[in-house]
């Protein structure tokens, strides 16, 4: 290994032992294994969309929302085109307006803040936390009590026009929904989860999804339910909300020709709705495999003496350990979208791994508030430095429900032959 990639005063690192059996390569994600499992029942369900010739909404999306709305303990679904386009339904359906503000994470995937931009308001960037990386709550009101931050504040006329947060329930644990709802209570704003990587997730026993005024999921192809194509949901506690919704979806139509507003056209596919009605009664079984994978990676890392041990909800303080978990919340059920660890030397770990065919990635390599196309709001580097210090740090690593503990092992092995 080169010289500069190594430690100083690094921690003892154990010996990597052989693994039982070599491998070839560990895959971020592998659907294949998943569609060889299910393949006779997915076929059938294609097959039952195409002789009913109903391919857009229709019994198969509607069924869908119903399952969909159960599952989550939200009192209606409404199935759409895509995750983003769940986020500007459930942001609209909230009563954003043009020339509102939404307080939402600097640490997150672009949609989060361009549906915000959508929908006509502007997006308010809050730092996250340094243990879990959500959006940072007590940050979020000091921001509205207009106290000194590091960053920039807010300005009087994005207080005054402020109307809602958008948590994002990052890697599939969901945000501190106890302080949004004391925020929403005393602030009067409306809380829109972005649920996209958290279909399963609780908070206190509650469900993703019901847990604000409004939530959006998303069903691309790599989330923890997912569609063969692109799909996303929004699920609410307010019927009225969700007439809203698929009146949005099609061109602002309560009926055909008959235009109340302007929508827009995101509507679902009956062959997305059929695809994941197949695969929503695994989703439990699902995410439970992997927590279990996730518990396995925490005792081989800490096995091989790669972290250190971190049970509160702010990281590790010995910064010697190369390798650093996220801290989880206990209210949290975590539905692990992604395995992520905060490293030292990451793009050199990255570049390590990928030799051996090991599979990573980075979520997100830049922080939503130095984005080029948000340069008009006045951000700069130094401003949110939680999340640009995440940025320089997070790794994903393979995580799906199908991986083996043979190639956990793999992955946590040359991780430790990394740093030796």
């Amino acid at each position: 290994m080169l010289e500069s990639t190594r430690l100083v005063n690094r921690p003892s690192i154990a010996k990597p032992q052989a693994t039982a059996k070599i491998l070839d390569a560990v895959p971020m994600l592998d659907l294949q294994r998943q569609y060889q499992q299910i393949r006779e029942d997915i076929l059938a369900a294609v097959e039952r969309v195409c002789s009913s010739q109903q391919f857009i909404l229709g019994p198969e999306v509607e069924a869908l929302e119903r399952e969909i709305a159960a599952l989550t303990g939200a009192a209606s679904a409404v199935g759409c085109a895509s995750g983003t386009e769940a986020l500007w339904l459930a942001l609209v359906a909230a009563g954003v307006k043009p020339g509102d503000s939404v307080i939402t994470t600097a640490f997150s995937f672009f949609a989060s803040a361009s549906a915000i931009v959508r929908a006509g308001a502007t997006p308010v960037f809050v730092d996250v936390d340094p243990g879990t990386l959500n959006l940072d709550a007590t940050l979020v009101d000091r921001q509205l009590r207009d106290r000194p931050l590091r960053g920039r504040q807010l300005g009087t006329q994005q207080r005054e026009n402020l109307c809602a947060i958008l948590p994002v329930h990052l890697y599939g644990q969901c945000a501190d929904m106890d302080a949004f709802d004391r925020i929403a209570e005393e602030f009067g704003v409306a809380i829109v989860e972005d649920a996209a990587q958290a279909i399963g997730a609780e908070w206190n026993g509650r469900g993703a999804g019901a847990l604000g005024v409004t939530a959006a999921f998303s069903f691309y192809p790599t989330k923890n339910l997912s569609a063969y194509g692109d799909a996303g949901i929004v699920t609410t506690s307010r019927p009225e909300m969700a007439e809203h919704m698929r009146q949005l979806r099609n061109h602002g139509s309560p009926r055909r020709y008959y235009h109340n507003e302007f929508g827009w056209n995101g509507r679902m596919d009956a062959i997305q709705a059929a695809v994941l009605r197949v695969k929503r009664p695994h989703i439990a079984d699902w995410n439970q495999s992997r927590r279990q994978h996730a518990a396995t990676y925490d005792q081989l890392f800490a096995s091989a003496g790669l972290t250190s041990n971190q049970t509160s909800n702010q990281p590790s303080n010995e910064s010697c350990a190369p390798v650093r978990l996220l801290a989880r919340s206990p209210q949290a059920k975590h539905v692990f979208h992604q395995y992520v660890i905060r490293a030292q030397h990451r793009d050199e770990l990255r570049q390590f791994l990928a030799e051996r065919k090991i599979g990573s990635e980075i979520y997100y390599p830049l922080p939503l508030h130095l984005q080029p196309v948000f340069s008009y709001l006045g951000l700069k580097a130094g401003d949110l430095p939680v999340s640009e210090q995440a940025a320089r740090e997070v790794l994903a690593l393979p995580m799906f429900p199908e991986l083996t503990e043979a190639e956990i092992q793999c992955v946590v092995e040359s991780i430790a032959e990394f740093y030796s």
